[in-house]
C-alpha cells in the first residue's frame, strides 16, 4: 500500500480540516461500534479523542497495513497497551503542540483557585457567608514542576509573571534551558523539601507510575500543595489522602487513580483537596489545533515525508 492509495481515519469529519492532502481516503470513525472501513486498509490512524484505552486499542489488532498511529492527546498510555498486536515499524506520534496553553492555563488556575481559597468562597456563597480573611499568595512561593517536557514549559512561561521565589524543574534526563537547570528524578529528596508548590506534568510511564507515594509525599513540607495534571497513575491514591486527612498537605487534581472518580470515593470529600474531571485540554483551544497538526502530519505522510512528535516506533 502506497500512500497516495491509503486509508485515514479521523476522529473529525475532514471537510472540517483544512489543508489535508489530496490522494488520501478519509474515513471518519469517533468511536463508533461499527468501523467505517476494513481495518486492514488503515495507514493512517488517528485515535478518537478522551474515548478511553478500550476504544483506542480495539481496531490495532486489524490494521495489518497501518503505518501511523496519532494520539490526540500528549500522554501515549491509552494506547501503549495495544502496540504489541501492531507488525513492526509503525510510528505513534502524539499531541505535541496541541494540549500546552489549556493545560498550563488550568495548572496555573488550580493552583490560585486553592492557594487562595476560591473553593471555600463559592461554598460561601451558596450559603450566604462572607468569608474574608488572610489566604495564601502564589508571589514568594517555592515552584517545583516534575516532568519538564513542552507543557512543563508552557506552565513556567504561565508562572513568570507570579513573582514566585523559584521554579525548579525535573525531568527524566538533566539538561540547562535558557531559564535554568532541569534535574534529574534522584534530585527530588533534595528539591521537594523546598517546594511549596509541586506541580506534575510527566507521562505516565513505568519510571512515574507511582511516582508520588508515601514517601515522595512525607518529603514535602507541611503546608505543601500538589497539583496533577498528568495522569492519575502517577500518584498513590492511598499515600495522598492519608497526607490530605492528616491536614498536613493540599492537593489540586485534574486526574485521579480511579478515574473517573466513582461516587463514594474518599478522595471527593477529603480535606483540602479541588477536583477537576480530567479538564486539562478539554477547550475551546483543542479542535483548532488538533486540525492543525493533523493537516501537517497527513501533508508530510503524503509526501513521504518524516511525520513529526514520533513518540516510538513498534520493533
Amino acid at each position: 500500500m502506497t500512500a497516495t492509495t491509503a486509508d485515514v481515519w479521523l476522529p473529525f469529519p475532514a471537510e472540517e480540516i483544512e489543508g489535508l492532502p489530496e490522494g488520501l481516503d478519509y474515513l471518519f470513525w469517533d468511536g463508533e461500534p461499527d468501523y467505517p472501513g476494513d481495518p486492514a486498509d488503515c495507514a493512517y490512524y488517528v485515535v478518537p479523542y478522551m474515548k478511553g484505552p478500550e476504544v483506542a486499542m480495539r481496531p490495532l489488532g486489524s490494521m495489518s497495513a497501518v503505518q501511523v498511529v496519532q494520539t490526540l492527546s500528549a500522554g501515549i498510555d491509552h494506547v501503549e497497551p495495544g502496540l504489541g498486536l501492531l507488525h513492526a515499524g509503525v510510528r505513534l506520534c502524539n499531541a505535541k503542540g496541541v494540549h500546552e496553553a489549556s493545560t498550563a492555563e488550568l495548572t496555573l488556575a488550580l493552583i490560585l483557585a486553592s492557594l487562595r481559597g476560591l473553593p471555600g468562597f463559592v461554598h460561601g456563597q451558596d450559603k450566604e457567608e462572607w468569608r474574608s480573611g488572610f489566604y495564601p499568595s502564589l508571589a514568594d512561593k517555592s515552584v517545583l514542576i516534575v516532568g519538564y517536557g513542552s507543557i512543563g514549559s508552557a506552565i513556567e512561561d504561565r508562572l513568570a509573571p507570579f513573582e514566585c521565589a523559584r521554579v525548579a524543574r525535573v525531568a527524566r534526563s538533566a539538561r540547562t534551558t535558557a531559564r535554568g537547570p532541569v534535574h534529574t528524578l534522584d534530585d527530588l529528596p533534595v528539591l521537594l523539601p523546598e517546594a511549596d508548590v509541586v506541580i506534575l506534568s510527566t507521562p505516565l510511564n513505568p519510571f512515574t507510575q507511582g511516582l508520588v507515594g508515601a514517601d515522595f509525599l512525607a518529603a514535602m513540607p507541611d503546608g505543601a500543595l500538589l497539583v496533577n495534571v498528568a495522569r492519575g497513575g502517577v500518584v498513590d491514591t492511598k499515600a495522598l489522602l492519608s497526607e490530605l486527612e492528616s491536614g498536613r498537605l493540599r492537593a489540586a487534581l485534574d486526574v485521579t487513580d480511579p478515574e473517573p472518580l466513582p461516587a463514594g470515593h474518599p478522595l471527593w470529600h477529603a480535606p483540602n483537596v479541588l477536583i477537576t474531571p480530567h479538564v486539562g485540554g478539554s477547550t475551546s483551544a483543542f479542535e483548532p489545533r488538533a486540525k492543525r497538526l493533523l493537516a501537517a502530519q497527513l501533508t508530510r505522510f503524503a509526501a513521504g515525508e518524516p511525520v513529526r512528535n514520533v513518540v516510538t516506533t513498534t520493533g
